[in-house]
């Protein structure tokens, strides 16, 4: 969709231009991913009348096979943008489809408010959003190996590629929750660049044999279809550090005028003084992800087991031991087993976190851990503090775990910022980010916006006990007992020993009014005190 005029709107509090693929209010500007730009465009456009679903597919995704859910997606994603819980703005029509039922006005291209001025080039209005960094994206590197077995080790090349070229503060790139939605899956990379909002993407392919690796890899222009680079790698397998550092520094060297010398001419990732511990640490990794998404208990410990087993070859290995720390947060902080709410799991996670800061200075995920544990110790500034280092760290960390620490102390506006800030590095959100943006808005008193966001979530993760709990609050507190009291049989059929009292642990709120005012709307709804 391109508008043939250089159109602007204005509606509620925002103003839209079409050209300059901006959406403002009078103080921010609103971060929103490509396809979504355009979806919220189309509808402006046709205000006051019914879209349907099948034009709107055409218009904003032409020539191009798609899902429904690719825009459903996106008008969740635009109504989040504009604080659109009650859905006044964008109202969905049963079986049809959308109505955008807010007043608009369309200004004049001289009255339109302005931040910097900027130009504009064909290229930019290609995927509908303004950025002053080249953007990459790294596609899940193909495991050529026959053997499923070795999905951990392509798995964690590409990720290491991509925190490497994360840490180039001119660099815009893509987080690797948004890239492996590609996994496994056949698309045009201008179709990948226009979704992710990427210039430039890098694929590639890992075979291991035996003691041996080859690594292929190549950057590809995603406006032109044009490949900028290519190069193969053959080596030993305990040369793979460098060869993900050659492949980090050649995509840098191509987009040279972008990058800080200093920071080129810096270490990046510190690997492990062996192979065997790295192996480990891949394998422990990849499960961890895995048990993110399913919640299978087992998992949990079989990853601790092989982080365990990382730091048993090398005690000096940082990674190790901070995704070990979140191994033990994890155990004392859900209703798994005998570790929940166990001191001692804490205690041992905040070791981990402090030992892995300690053994690298430099590692971003090392103080983002840290911070994460020290905020359910209740030391609320240390931990934004260690999370603020995170990101002067690594420029493009996707961490939705600060958002819900500035939740915890006390900023839940600006937690909300945050999370609108990440989907432009981040467009394929996790689950939670949903949960955290209730759990926000909740706390800001606007309850008719946190409840899709929490049914959302609740669709996608059912057996999820926070989002009950959280839905259990918001529904008392808008005075829908009865959809209150459903929640909180549902979370007691969940988990037939919770109380508030125990919970309560949990709710590592700064301020007892907010801690309060949660607990308020979990005895509204019903839930039992002890």
């Amino acid at each position: 969709m391109k508008p043939a005029t250089h159109a602007i709107f204005r509606f509620e509090k925002y103003t839209l231009d079409v050209v300059r693929g901006s959406l403002r209010t009078s103080d921010r500007e609103v971060d929103l991913r490509p396809k979504s730009f355009e979806v919220l465009c189309y509808l402006v456009e046709n205000a006051g009348r019914i879209v349907t679903k099948e034009e709107l597919i055409e218009a904003v995704w032409p020539d191009v096979v798609v899902t429904e859910e690719s825009l459903t997606r996106c008008v969740s994603d635009v109504r989040n943008a504009v604080a659109d819980g009650a859905q006044s703005i964008i109202k969905t029509i049963p079986r049809r489809g959308y109505r955008f039922a807010a007043p608009v006005s369309q200004l004049d291209a001289a009255s339109a408010p302005t931040s910097t001025p900027q130009t504009e080039t064909g290229a930019a209005r290609e995927f509908g959003l303004l950025r002053d960094r080249p953007s990459v994206a790294v596609l899940p590197f193909v495991n050529l190996s026959g053997d499923a077995q070795q999905e951990y080790f392509s798995d964690g090349i590409t990720e290491d590629v991509i925190t490497e070229l994360s840490r180039f503060s001119e660099l815009m790139v893509i987080a690797r929750n948004s890239t492996f939605q590609y996994k496994g899956k056949s698309f045009d990379v201008r179709q990948i660049g226009r979704e992710l909002g990427a210039r430039y993407v890098l694929e590639g392919g890992v075979r291991r044999d035996g003691k041996r690796v080859r690594i292929t890899a190549q950057l590809i222009d995603s406006v032109s279809g044009a490949h900028r680079w290519a190069e193969r790698y053959d080596r030993k397998i305990t040369d793979v550090f460098a060869i993900q550092d050659e492949v980090a520094r050649a995509i840098v060297a191509l987009l040279a005028a972008h990058v800080n010398k200093a920071e080129a001419e810096r270490t990046l990732l510190k690997p492990p003084a062996t192979w065997e511990a790295y192996d480990y640490y891949m394998r422990g990794a990849d499960i961890c992800s895995l048990h993110s998404r399913t919640g299978v208990v087992a998992s949990l410990y079989e990853a601790r087991r092989l982080l365990e087993q990382s730091i048993a070859v090398d005690p000096t290995y940082a990674r190790a031991h901070a995704m070990l720390s979140w191994t033990h947060w994890w155990t004392y902080v859900e209703p798994l087993d005998g570790e929940y709410l166990r001191p001692s799991g804490l205690d041992q996670a905040l070791d981990l976190a402090k030992k892995a800061v300690q053994l690298d200075p430099e590692l971003p995920q090392a103080h983002a851990q840290l911070g994460w544990v020290l905020v359910w110790k209740r030391r609320h500034e240390e931990a934004i503090a260690a999370f603020e280092r995170a990101f002067a760290l690594n420029p493009n960390l996707v961490n939705n775990r600060f958002a819900l620490t500035l939740v915890f102390a006390g900023q839940p506006a600006t937690a909300i910022n945050v999370l609108q800030a990440n989907i432009r590095l981040d467009p394929f959100q996790r689950d939670t980010w949903l949960g955290f943006m209730a759990n926000a808005c909740y706390m800001l008193k606007r309850y008719q916006e946190a409840v899709p966001l929490l049914r959302e979530y609740g669709s996608r993760a059912p057996n999820v006990q926070i989002i009950h709990i959280w839905l259990a609050a918001t529904y008392a507190q808008l005075g829908q007992i009865a959809e209150a009291k459903a929640e909180a049989e549902e979370l007691l059929r969940m988990n037939p020993r919770f109380t508030i009292a125990t919970w309560k642990v949990t709710a590592v709120y700064k301020n007892p009014q907010d801690t309060e005012h949660l607990l308020d709307g979990l005895r509204k709804a019903g839930l039992p005190e002890t």
